[in-house]
């Protein structure tokens, strides 16, 4: 297949609520989308970067320049037999993932549009259905967190995640769990401790978490290990995790039980399947967690939720959590506790072009 044009399109898109976590918060989103064209065909894709570098050091800012002035004109007027040789070109380009996994993702979609399958049979899925969750960000009130969750079990969500910092942790866990003792609950840290909060994390033991996510740095496994030894509650790792060699690493050393795996974050679909195949080896699950997606990212997250080792809810919530309007029809929702996966050629659903077109903010074409 050749790419022979993309285009880059911005849209601002609001969340339905200011959406904190540790290090930070957002309402407002700049969304960068992605399509692809070639063989009388086309792909679709999102760049999951934020607005600010406190999820990663990629922002929304260096995605577009990354994407404009080196991946694009280094990948248009190329041709690649699969999706995973699609950035080959550019192979020179270091770190980035995800501004490259919104190439790779694009050219998986092509790909699937191209053999006339759903982009989670492209991928290797073996579901129609997957359990979903929901992510809760910092709540300030506790009256408040307790009716919005409660309101999300109503809903049917299968897993509940909240959001926690220092000050914001067992306390909150503790009432939760007490108002709601059959509810599966996770906490995310969003990296908010270090190793000298040991005896805090350790109180987390008695309330049943399914997994605390990323405690510690952003970047680190070694200190992850040490805690995992100290403490009885799964730890899931998400940001240290860019690679397979980073998960090959965390297992060697038994940082974690549970990873994360965002498709944006490890640099697209290729390398999110090596992650997935490696840690179903060692007999560990795996989940598919959100960057706030519009309903495109939305889709490629549900197909790669398919595959087989996905054995935990995902952060893949339906478009009426975040978005009074998605971007795709028909938009995604949630039924106990389940989301269908498209069955449609590529990701499967309708792309709102008018809406985008009124949208958009800026836009760039290669080819």
């Amino acid at each position: 297949m050749r790419i022979e044009r993309a285009t880059l399109i911005e849209i601002p898109l609001r969340l339905k609520e200011f959406f904190e976590i540790s290090s930070g918060g957002m309402q407002d989103r700049r969304v960068i989308l992605l399509k692809i064209e070639g063989d009388g065909l086309e792909g679709w894709s999102e760049c999951v970067a934020a607005e600010t570098p406190g999820y990663a050091y990629e922002t929304t800012e260096t995605a577009w320049h990354v994407l404009n002035d080196f991946l694009l004109p280094g990948v248009v007027g190329q041709d690649f037999s699969e999706p995973s040789e699609a950035l080959a070109p550019v192979s020179w380009v270091r770190g980035h993932g995800m501004a490259k996994a919104a190439v790779e993702m694009a050219c998986w979609d092509m790909a699937a549009r191209a053999d006339g399958v759903s982009l989670s049979k492209k991928l290797g899925g073996t579901r129609s259905v997957v359990p979903v969750g929901v992510s809760v960000g910092i709540k300030h009130d506790d009256g408040e967190l307790h009716e919005q969750v409660a309101g999300f079990i109503d809903d049917g969500y299968a897993r509940v995640k909240i959001k926690i910092k220092p000050g914001r942790d067992v306390e909150v866990l503790a009432g939760l769990r007490d108002a709601f003792p059959d509810t599966a609950f996770m906490a995310d840290a969003n990296s908010a401790y270090t190793l000298d909060d040991i005896p805090r994390l350790k109180e987390f033991d008695a309330l049943d978490l399914t997994m605390i996510e990323q405690p510690l740095r952003y970047d680190d496994i070694h200190h992850h290990a040490r805690l995992q030894e100290a403490i009885d509650t799964p730890v899931c790792l998400d940001e240290s995790i860019k690679t397979d060699a980073d998960a090959e690493l965390a297992l060697a050393l038994s940082a974690c039980r549970i990873i994360n795996i965002k498709p944006g974050r490890v640099g697209g679909f290729s390398e999110s399947r090596r992650i997935h195949d490696r840690m179903d080896a060692a007999g560990f699950p795996v989940w598919c967690g959100g960057m706030l997606e519009s309903g495109v990212g939305r889709a490629h997250n549900v197909a790669l939720a398919s595959l087989p080792n996905f054995r935990l809810p995902g952060d893949i919530s339906a478009s009426s959590r975040y978005w009074e309007r998605d971007i795709v029809s028909p938009e995604f929702v949630v039924s106990d506790g389940e989301m269908a996966v498209p069955t449609g050629p590529g990701i499967g659903v309708e792309i709102d072009l008018d809406r985008i077109t009124a949208l958009t903010t800026r836009t760039t074409t290669h080819g």
